[in-house]
């Protein structure tokens, strides 16, 4: 199958790239690089001893993706593109929705002009805000607290009612906890710019010298050790369970809603010892004020999404640990 990768240069899309060509298929990836390296696909290509066609477009440039599908028979999309700092969108809200949700309107129109209607879209677990009980399944309550979450639950309802009017559109809607790790070669991984907005990265950046200490935000929640749970999935296990949507929709056409999860949580101090168990290194870190916004736990359900396409999270914390670890010792600072 003819797949293009939107945002395919970053952190999940370069792994799922990986997947898409050890499974045979052909990979054209479009990315305006404005969070992401295109080295990440030349070692795409090293990794896997196979060929992508890139392209560097910005969704919001219609001519150019039109281009694109008129040269192109393009067959699925998975979209990945878009900007994703949670921070960041509340201080530019406008920007964030004017990205996110109109870049994909107008990749959607310009797929409808094409006849492609298979979407396999990167949501986020953030739109179901703070979660009244854990573990979330699909149908908890949708509520984002920032403006990146309301633009990618826009964007859901976007999709569900272009179904809703015509029903050759057959999407997934792929729900992430938080994906972390990287590929074992140590070949790609996440490289964000700046300082780091998730944990992984920010420990590991500790782990290699890039950052003096770890700011933990909270120990008085109500958790085993006080700091807050979350569900980490390897990036990888992640990148997996967009070639199984899209085996599903070429299977059952619709609109089918998954979380990606590994169904259970970690306080952030147990992740802390984790990664130094396989890294070898002391994490030293500080006890912050709580951020406004974050709750105690939030995992996920991860029931649905095993019945119906049979996927489960293969690899455990210790894993995430260590191949987060061998990226970064082997690419202290990133792709840069």
């Amino acid at each position: 199958m003819r797949i293009l990768v939107t945002g395919g240069a970053g952190y999940i899309g370069s792994h799922t790239c990986v997947e898409l060509l050890q499974q045979g298929h052909e990979v054209i990836v479009v990315d305006n690089l404005c969070n992401s390296k295109e080295d990440s696909l030349k070692r795409v290509q090293e990794l896997t001893g196979r060929k992508l066609t890139f392209f560097k477009i910005d969704l919001l440039d219609r001519k150019s993706l039109i281009d694109l599908f008129d040269t192109l028979s393009v067959e699925a999309v998975i979209h990945f593109a878009g900007l994703k700092s949670v921070g960041e969108s509340v201080n530019l809200p406008l920007r964030y929705y004017h990205n996110n949700v109109t870049g994909t309107m107008l990749l959607c129109e310009v797929m409808a002009e094409h006849n492609v209607t298979t979407m396999v879209f990167s949501s986020s677990a953030t739109v179901y805000g703070e979660p009244k009980t854990v573990p979330i399944d699909e149908n908890a309550p949708l509520a984002p607290t920032n403006p990146y979450g309301r633009s990618k639950l826009m964007i859901e309802t976007v999709l569900k009612d272009l179904h809703a009017a015509d029903k050759r559109w057959n999407i997934a809607l792929l729900r992430y906890f938080n994906p972390v790790g990287a590929h074992p070669s140590g070949l790609i991984g996440e490289s964000p710019q700046g300082i780091p907005n998730n944990l992984f990265p920010y420990i590991t950046q500790v782990a290699v010298g890039m950052l003096s200490k770890l700011s933990i935000f909270g120990d008085d929640y109500p958790t085993a050790d006080g700091t807050g749970i979350r569900d980490y999935v390897h990036v990888l296990d992640v990148a997996r369970g967009h070639t199984k949507a899209l085996e599903r929709l070429a299977e059952r056409p619709g609109v089918v809603t998954y979380n990606l999860g590994t169904g259970k949580g970690y306080t952030v101090l147990e992740v802390v010892s984790a990664f130094e168990k396989s890294s070898g290194r002391k994490i030293p870190y500080q006890i912050v004020s709580r951020r406004a916004g974050d709750s105690a736990e939030s995992y996920a359900d991860t029931s649905l999404i095993k019945s119906e396409l049979g996927w489960v999270a293969e690899k455990g914390i210790d894993e995430m640990c260590a191949d987060a670890w061998n990226w970064q010792s082997k690419n202290p600072r990133g792709y840069t």
